[in-house]
């Protein structure tokens, strides 16, 4: 391990377990020296620390976090991050509102502390320059690399105590624009400028003009997926692993998912079945369950409740194993599924894996693990432990978002969601089951309907920045606009902003 002790630009002095004469990187610009070291150290982690967290970084922790190479891990205990929350304008992934009590997914990398492998260094150099600004260097390395497979987080960790000293300087307004350009599609540096002017009654001209001579970033991630994720963490203690199904009317479908349990290399323990039913003296219409034979136990409720939320808070008071398959009824998958499964649980050390899950029609894209900015409950394999003491949010019932929720409850718990395509299920999006009667909600008798679902809203109001909230509400009304607008601007703004309010309204309601 080496220690780089800075002053935001230049090295002021080295500690290191390994020999090494450091007289002339002192005074040097810091990317400069983490570059040359990629290069003179092939495996070594090195650590970054600002020279007034010298006493606050927690040495004896480094070697223990980095349980694999592939790791990018900084933490500013700051409130504020180098990219203020104006970021939120062009940014609407679950990355940028960091929690910085716990260990959380980010590319919002800071200087103050942080640590990466020389090996990923060495395979990133390509893409990264020699500049003055640290923290803007660790902010565009972070952000295009994570998309590749790079594993990034905020990592309390790091330092021993919270300190009262405050070193985050933000970037400058020229500064995000700057970034914006080089790291988003052309038109987001527009939206920046139209949200500020909109929503902070400013016109940032200048720094607008002068982004648009800047070129896209691009990343080549070649010699990064060379780098294997091997963790060396037990994650796996007993190995077991539960099944839960919510069901309605696909009798036929969760048959042949049955069957595919059955056939698997790696059999689950339990198979829990919640089946929806309706009607009011509707009974079970499942009875292979009990007339077949099973290689796994079969935990069978039926309730005339319908809702998915309902149903898997039901499912999760049934799971007893180590791991959860959340699955759906109309699955098919290869025999080995769970068998995969568990090795990448094992390799990556994460708790959470998302199995990439395609319509029939859609090819599989094999890709490097990676973080990922949502939860699916039909493709997620779980270590049971992460979801104790919660529940699916039932404000979400016969709506979108709760799995995104469920999902978000985990992260806000220090649990990371990464996405591995070694495996495929495919979703048949079965024509039959479902709600065989239209659900009634709440705001169906408005005569103004809330745009976007009220469902949505709720999970932006929950989880999303003021700014991330206020350009989704601009990208909207783009993506609405149609011949009405030219025949009549101020009265289709104004019916925009009306259908907005309440969705606003019955968000809060449901909230409640």
């Amino acid at each position: 391990m080496i220690i780089l002790y800075h002053n935001k630009s230049k090295i002021i002095s080295i500690v290191s377990k390994v020999e090494i004469d450091s007289s002339n990187e002192i005074n040097k610009n810091i990317i400069s020296v983490l570059l040359d070291f990629a290069d003179r150290f092939d495996d070594e982690i090195i650590v970054w620390c600002h020279e007034n967290e010298r006493e606050n970084l927690n040495i004896d922790e480094v070697e223990s976090l980095f349980h694999h190479k592939k790791l990018l891990l900084s933490y500013d205990y700051s409130e504020n991050n180098y990219f203020d929350r104006r970021l939120g304008y062009v940014e609407d992934s679950n990355f940028v509102n960091v929690k910085k009590k716990i260990k959380y997914p980010t590319w919002l990398m800071s200087s103050k502390v942080g640590a990466i492998h020389t090996s990923v260094l060495k395979a990133c150099k390509i893409n990264l320059k020699e500049e003055t600004n640290f923290d803007y260097f660790l902010n565009s390395f972070a952000k295009r690399a994570m998309q590749f497979g790079l594993l990034c987080y905020s990592e309390p960790k790091l330092l021993k105590k919270i300190s009262k000293l405050n070193l985050t300087k933000e970037a400058s307004l020229s500064e995000l624009f700057k970034f914006t350009k080089q790291h988003y599609k052309m038109r987001w540096i527009f939206l920046l400028f139209l949200n500020i002017f909109l929503f902070e009654k400013k016109v940032p001209l200048y720094p607008f003009l002068q982004s648009l001579f800047y070129r896209q970033r691009s990343f080549n991630p070649d010699n990064l997926n060379k780098i294997l994720i091997n963790s060396n963490k037990k994650i796996i203690d007993v190995g077991t692993i539960d099944v839960l199904i919510p069901t309605i009317g696909r009798d036929e479908y969760l048959l042949n998912v049955l069957n595919n349990l059955s056939s698997q290399t790696y059999l689950p323990k339990n198979v829990i079945i919640i089946e929806q039913n309706p009607e009011k003296n509707g009974v079970s219409s499942l009875d292979f369950l009990k007339n077949k034979s099973w290689p796994f136990q079969i935990k069978h409720h039926f309730t005339n409740q319908t809702g998915a939320c309902n149903a898997r808070n039901i499912g999760l008071q049934y799971v007893e194993s180590e791991f959860t398959f959340f699955a759906d009824d109309d699955i098919v998958f290869e025999n080995d599924l769970i068998e995969k499964a568990m090795l990448s649980l094992q390799e990556t050390g994460n708790e959470i894996i998302l199995v990439a899950c395609l319509l029939k029609e859609q090819p599989l894209q094999v890709q490097e693990a990676k973080q990922f900015n949502y939860f699916g409950a039909g493709h997620a394999f779980v270590k049971s432990s992460c979801f104790t003491d919660l529940k699916f949010n039932t404000a979400y019932e016969f709506g979108f978002g709760e799995d995104d929720d469920f999902g978000m409850q985990m992260r806000y718990k220090g649990y990371d969601i990464l996405y591995i395509s070694t495996s495929r299920i495919t979703h048949l999006k079965a024509p039959i089951g479902g709600f065989r009667t239209k659900p009634i909600l709440k705001w169906h008798s408005d005569i103004i309907q809330p745009k976007p679902s009220p469902t949505v809203m709720l999970f932006r109001l929950l989880y999303n920045t003021k700014e991330q909230i206020n350009s989704y509400k601009v990208t909207l009304f783009f993506k609405n606009l149609n011949g009405q607008f030219l025949k009549n601007p101020f009265g289709y703004i104004k019916l925009f902003s009306e259908k907005w309010n309440r969705s606003l309204f019955w968000a809060n309601e449901l909230n409640r």
